[in-house]
């Protein structure tokens, strides 16, 4: 028996850029051991396993290491998937059941809207190390209940980054986000997300990184609708926008290859 399984670069209209995820459409729930198998063959941030549900599907996400609550950019890949092999209409929105929750997907022209939860920053004290092994001075660090969110003085420094990926690894969070304003008006702010916990040294576009991202810059920029840009190696470009406690993440999908698990 063999399942089909999908490729698709996230956050960007490009092959080859954005943050690539694997999406199986299953007809029944697998087992887990085989879904976290996969994950760590396909050797992406994410793996999407979705099985349809009373006109919903369940939707569960693996990185090579582990199964995590939330992911953007793999729902989104899982919603272009949906539509472009006909398993829904495109006037159709894809709805997910997930471990956080309702999560639906709408398509908008060329763009994917998401609908997740945004997220509370709040702000603490710098943990011990934790700028040493980022090798920046802060401007601010908070919390949002899974990551580490840290804003930085320029552009220049996110690019720059090299962190000790090594010491990262040893702080009890999912991950790390980056943050400074952008210096383009192309986008509003600029961003770069490190896992190496999770498995993933560096995310190259993150969704979920966005729920905390967006109301974070909303304050700050005091504006409800903005574009950022994660300044990872292939890049993405996300929009955001602010509803009640809601965030809406906008962005672009290519499929790069359709195959089959044998």
């Amino acid at each position: 028996m063999t399942q089909k399984i999908f490729q698709v670069d996230a956050f960007t209209s490009e092959p080859f850029k954005g943050n690539p995820a694997a999406v199986c459409i299953l007809d029944k729930p697998a087992n887990e051991n085989w879904m976290q198998d996969i994950a760590r063959e396909m050797n992406l941030s994410e793996t999407a396993f979705l099985v349809p549900d009373s006109g919903l599907f369940d939707l569960r996400w693996f990185t090579p290491v582990t199964e995590v609550d939330l992911c953007g950019h793999a729902t989104l890949a899982s919603a272009h998937a949906l539509w472009e092999e006909g398993v829904l209409q495109t006037s159709q929105p894809a709805r997910f059941n997930t471990r956080s929750g309702l999560l639906t997907a709408r398509l908008e022209g060329e763009w994917i809207e998401l609908d997740f939860p945004a997220n509370t920053i709040e702000s603490i004290s710098l943990p011990k190390g934790l700028a040493e092994a980022l090798g920046v001075d802060e401007k601010f660090i908070g919390w949002d209940g899974t990551d580490y969110l840290v804003e930085v003085e320029s552009e220049k420094i996110i690019r720059d980054l090299q962190p000790d990926l090594k010491t990262l690894k040893t702080f009890p969070v999912r991950g790390i986000i980056v943050t400074s304003r952008a210096d383009s008006s192309k986008y509003d702010f600029v961003s770069r997300f490190f896992a190496p916990g999770a498995g993933i040294d560096e995310d190259p576009v993150t969704g979920s990184a966005h729920c905390s991202l967006g109301p974070f810059w909303a304050t700050r920029l005091n504006k409800q609708e903005m574009v950022g840009y994660q300044a990872s190696l292939r890049g993405g470009v996300v929009r955001v926008a602010l509803k009640g406690d809601r965030v809406l993440l906008g962005g672009q999908a290519v499929t790069v290859f359709k195959g089959e698990l044998t």
